[in-house]
């Protein structure tokens, strides 16, 4: 018994006027901030707290170095997962899909917005690697900040942007007695019409 039906709405749609509630509700500090799973070539998965930075039909991007674990890792397994959990709301959005570095132009475009300081970062951190002690990455800060004095800092060959592509969205809704709202919308790939399941609980 087929228990999916076409859906009649947007999922990113759905998705983006829950997250302008959440960004509108000051109990929520950081409304961008989702989980991001991926998995190792040893097929361990590892998560971790990723801003996003801009959705849209396209897909969900945020950005990081391309060197550091997470982008490894997305870059080698693009299937990866997002989840956001909103609290106040009693909310929670899940995101499955496949992960792919955005263009230059856009990389470069975003990088431009940045603070300074987060731009000489990004070229003082090699990211998820050992360091024997912060001092060690504060002289790598002041080294390239010396470098780059008096012109604009460009963007590190190392750091980009990924955007997760989703083919799965799931929203969770708290209610009573465990009884909670779970809808999963489901498409094959991208640009495919999106199918919802509504699942147990």
């Amino acid at each position: 018994m087929e228990h999916r039906r076409p859906a009649s709405d947007d999922p990113i749609a759905r998705f983006l006027e829950l997250f302008a509630v959440a960004k509108r509700t000051p109990q929520i500090p950081e409304p961008t901030g989702m989980v991001l799973a991926t998995v190792g070539e040893d097929r361990r998965p590892s998560s971790r707290v990723v801003l996003l930075k801009s959705i849209d039909e396209d897909g969900l991007v945020f950005y990081t170095n391309l060197e550091s674990r997470k982008g490894r890792e997305a870059l080698s397994r693009p299937d990866v997962a997002l989840v956001f959990w909103w609290g106040p709301l009693e909310s929670q959005v899940r995101f499955e899909g496949r992960a792919e570095r955005v263009s230059d132009e856009e990389a470069d475009a975003y990088f431009a917005t940045r603070p300074r300081g987060s731009q000489l970062g990004a070229w003082a951190s090699e990211q998820s690697t050992p360091i024997a002690t912060r001092a060690e990455l504060e002289a790598k800060l002041a080294d390239v900040t010396d470098k780059f004095e008096g012109m604009p800092v460009p963007r590190p060959p190392h750091w980009s942007g990924l955007r997760v592509r989703p083919t799965a969205v799931e929203f969770w809704k708290n209610r009573p007695n465990r009884l909670h709202e779970r809808e999963l919308y489901t498409r094959e790939k991208q640009g495919a019409p999106w199918f919802v399941h509504i699942l147990n609980p």
